[in-house]
C-alpha cells in the first residue's frame, strides 16, 4: 500500500496509468485548472433564505451564505447546529419548506450527470455490508457512466486497492471514511461537501485527507468540509462559514476570523512604549501592560501597528501577533448557540 501522505494528487491522470500515486503526482502541475480571479470569486454554492423544519423543530432557520472555488471552506457549529441538514439539502436528500440551495446555480437534482458534477461523502456506512469496495464503486459508476478504470484509479487513490475484493462491511471505520472518499472521487467532480471527512482515520490518515482536499482546491474545485476537529480544520480551510442553532453566525477568511477575535493581540515592545501608546489608542487600538514591560494591542493589525510605530520615529524591539486559536474563536461566537451541554462543562 502506497504511503498515505503521497497519495495526495491530481485524480485528473489519464484513465490508464501503471503506476498509481507516481503518476498522479507526475501530471499534477499539468493538470491545475486556471481560474481568473471573476471566476475564483464567484460563488458555486448558494444558499438562500433556507428554512428546514421537522414537525415542530426547527433544524435550519433562514440561513444563507455562499461558498466559492479554490479554497477550502470549513462549515462549523455546535452538536445540532444545522450543518448535517444543510447539507442534506445542497445535495437533494432533504427538500426544504423555505429557501434554495444551489450549486453552480442549479439544484442537485436538475443536474444531468451528478457523480460527473458533484461528489459528497455525508454518511460513510451507506454501503451494503456484503458488497465489496470494488463491486460499491462500480455499481456507481454506472449510474453514471463513468469508466469502470476510474473504479481502480479511485481506490489508488485512497488506499484501498489491496483490500479493494473484501466485503465493505468488515471495513473498520477508517476504512469506511477512505471508500466514501473514493465514491465522492468517481465522477472527477469540480465540486465536493465532506461531513466529518476525518472520522475514525488515524495521525497519518488525517494527514492525508487534509493533503488530499487543500490539493484539490487549489486545482480550482469547490471544497465544503465540516468538521468538529478544530485544529485539523484551522490547518486545513481558508475560509470559515459558522452557524449556530440553524442560523448564519458569521462567514469570513479564516485569517481575518482569528484576527478579529477578542482573544487575538499583537505584543509590542519599546523602548518608547509611552510615546507609542497614544498614537496606538487614537487610532482606535486597546491598549493593556504587561508584566515584563511589553504592551498587548487589541483591534489592530501588526501591520497597521508597525506603519504608525515607523511614522512616528518608534523603533520596535520586538512586534509579535498572537493570534486567538479557532478553537477559542468558535467557542467565543458560539457562546450563546450550544444547544446541549454537560455538567461541568464550563470552559476555562
Amino acid at each position: 500500500m502506497h504511503r498515505l501522505a503521497d497519495l495526495c494528487q491530481d485524480k485528473r491522470a489519464p484513465a490508464r496509468h501503471s503506476n498509481g500515486a507516481l503518476g498522479y503526482l507526475r501530471t499534477f502541475a499539468a493538470n491545475l485548472r486556471d481560474f481568473s480571479t471573476e471566476e475564483a470569486e464567484r460563488p458555486v454554492i448558494e444558499v438562500r433564505g433556507l428554512t428546514k423544519r421537522y414537525g415542530d423543530k426547527v433544524a435550519v432557520d433562514d440561513l444563507s451564505f455562499s461558498v466559492k472555488p479554490g479554497v477550502v471552506t470549513g462549515f462549523l457549529g455546535p452538536n445540532g447546529s444545522g450543518k448535517s441538514t444543510t447539507m442534506r439539502v445542497i445535495m437533494g436528500l432533504d427538500r426544504p419548506n423555505t429557501g434554495t440551495a444551489t450549486i453552480n446555480g442549479r439544484s442537485y437534482h436538475d443536474l444531468d450527470w451528478p457523480l460527473r458534477e458533484v461528489g459528497a461523502l455525508l454518511e460513510a456506512r451507506a454501503i451494503h455490508p456484503g458488497r465489496s469496495a470494488r463491486a460499491h464503486l462500480w455499481m456507481l459508476a454506472q449510474t453514471n457512466q463513468i469508466a469502470r478504470s476510474r473504479v481502480d484509479e479511485v481506490l489508488d487513490i485512497v488506499g484501498l486497492s489491496e483490500v479493494a475484493g473484501q466485503p465493505a462491511g468488515k471495513f473498520s471505520l477508517g476504512m469506511g471514511q477512505r471508500l466514501g472518499i473514493a465514491a465522492s472521487l468517481l465522477g472527477d467532480p469540480g465540486v465536493l461537501l465532506y461531513d466529518e471527512p476525518v472520522n475514525g482515520l488515524d495521525a497519518e490518515g488525517i494527514r492525508w485527507v487534509r493533503n488530499l482536499l487543500t490539493g484539490l482546491a487549489r486545482q480550482g474545485r469547490t471544497l465544503f468540509v465540516s468538521s468538529h476537529l478544530m485544529s485539523e480544520m484551522a490547518q486545513m480551510a481558508d475560509d470559515v462559514v459558522v452557524i449556530g442553532r440553524g442560523r448564519l453566525i458569521t462567514e469570513a477568511p479564516m485569517d481575518g476570523l482569528l484576527e478579529s477575535s477578542q482573544q487575538s493581540f499583537v505584543r509590542v515592545r519599546s523602548p518608547k512604549i509611552d510615546a507609542l501608546v497614544p498614537i496606538l489608542e487614537a487610532r482606535g487600538a486597546r491598549t493593556s501592560r504587561a508584566p515584563d514591560g511589553s504592551v498587548n494591542v487589541s483591534g489592530m493589525s501588526e501591520a497597521t501597528v508597525g506603519d504608525l510605530a515607523f511614522e512616528a520615529g518608534v523603533a520596535l524591539h520586538e512586534l509579535a501577533p498572537n493570534n486567538a486559536s479557532l478553537e477559542e474563536v468558535f467557542m467565543e461566537l458560539t457562546e450563546e448557540s450550544v444547544e446541549y451541554h454537560g455538567a461541568g462543562g464550563e470552559s476555562r
